[in-house]
């Protein structure tokens, strides 16, 4: 199966991924033919992309973690942050009795989803991240903090960072953005560009989350640097308190790299996701500036930017689907050729670690 576009979604096509709604109902399953009107209703609810079965690429696609898991713990932050919102109103306390049984529980559940997610991913062969995600964009927040989450995981694995940092990464990246949950609803919900005050704003989450779960028990307290120290920079041009290198804590780092990952490579209504060569080179050509620059360099190793069954345009003006990609060559993988103009091309493999001089040019989406 592949990722596509809902825009290049035709008429009789099968949907390969269960698609569910805000609240984590499942609305079509895997396997359903695609009518005119189904895919009509599809773009109604901000959904941008789904994947699709088609005969090049037919094999299942499977996520890092169980789609139930995933639908579970987006449900999870999404009753948190809405609720931690509304219960606050903008105010941040000072006292720790001043917290509800309510926002305890939170916390409570946020942990215990984090362990859920370490052992669901622990206990599979091998840590390639291909991300699956197939998210609304009314439900972006709380699924971008899931994401982060299992970006962050298999950044922190492949560090061989031990289960209680693992644990405490895990949390401090799904509420990563607890603090959006206390700006200004007017601000944060405003359609169309903010004005640069607005913005200043906004850039203040990271200190108004680690000010509200500063004196709450059930966060650890490397959990709460994250939420602090998301936004900063080795370089010290981070926000909000530019600090620079020796002064961010190494899950921060890991988490930032994660952040920034999952935005650009994410369909937006305003924005369309950046090509994935284009993510990996933003990324490596920013290490030891804007990122840890060993920490992009084990995250480049790990991460599948072109999944199986991926149909890809290269250089040489041929179309091919990928079936393989190596660990620690995430541009370079295994492609078999669909079209080219020489016929006695056609199902040709090639091996792009060998072929130095074939690059991917781009993703194709529309086959005839």
């Amino acid at each position: 199966m592949r990722l596509v576009p809902i825009e290049n979604v035709k008429p009789n096509t099968v949907l390969g991924k269960s698609l569910y709604d805000i609240n984590g109902r499942i609305l079509l399953r895997a396997g359903v033919v695609l009518r005119e009107n189904t895919i009509a209703k599809i773009k109604e609810i901000n959904i941008l992309s789904i994947y699709i079965v088609d005969k090049y690429s037919n094999e299942e696609i499977e996520d890092i973690i169980k789609p139930e898991l995933r639908q579970k713990a987006i449900i999870t932050i999404k009753e948190a942050f809405s609720n931690i919102g509304r219960l606050n109103n903008n105010s941040v306390r000072n006292k720790e009795s001043d917290y509800t049984w309510q926002e305890q529980s939170y916390f409570y559940n946020i942990g215990k989803m984090a362990v859920d997610l370490i052992d669901d991913i622990l206990n599979r062969r091998d840590v390639m991240l291909a991300l699956v995600d197939i998210r609304s964009m009314n439900n972006y927040m709380y699924s971008h903090s899931v994401n982060v989450a299992v970006i962050s995981l298999t950044i922190g694995i492949a560090l061989q960072l031990s289960k209680k940092k693992l644990e405490a990464l895990c949390i401090g990246a799904l509420i990563h953005d607890i603090g959006k949950s206390l700006v200004p609803r007017e601000i944060f919900d405003k359609q169309g560009s903010l004005s640069e005050e607005e913005k200043e704003i906004l850039k203040q989450h990271p200190r108004l989350g680690y000010k509200y779960l500063s004196t709450t028990y059930n966060i650890n307290s490397l959990s709460k640097l994250i939420v602090l120290q998301h936004h900063e920079r080795p370089d010290g041009n981070g926000y909000p308190d530019g600090l620079t290198k020796d002064n961010i804590i190494e899950l921060s780092n890991i988490v930032s790299i994660a952040n920034v990952y999952d935005n650009l490579s994410t369909d937006l209504p305003n924005k369309r996701a950046m090509f994935p060569s284009d993510v990996l080179e933003y990324l490596m050509s920013n290490a030891g500036t804007m990122f840890d620059y060993n920490i992009v360099n084990i995250f480049c190793r790990i991460v599948i930017p072109y999944p199986k069954g991926t149909i890809v345009e290269l250089s040489t003006e041929e179309v091919a689907v990928v079936e393989e990609t190596i660990p620690g060559f995430p541009l370079r993988p295994t492609v078999r050729v669909i079209e080219s103009p020489r016929v006695s091309r056609i199902s040709m493999k090639i091996d792009l670690i060998k072929e130095i001089s074939i690059v991917i040019t781009g993703v194709k989406y529309e086959i005839d």
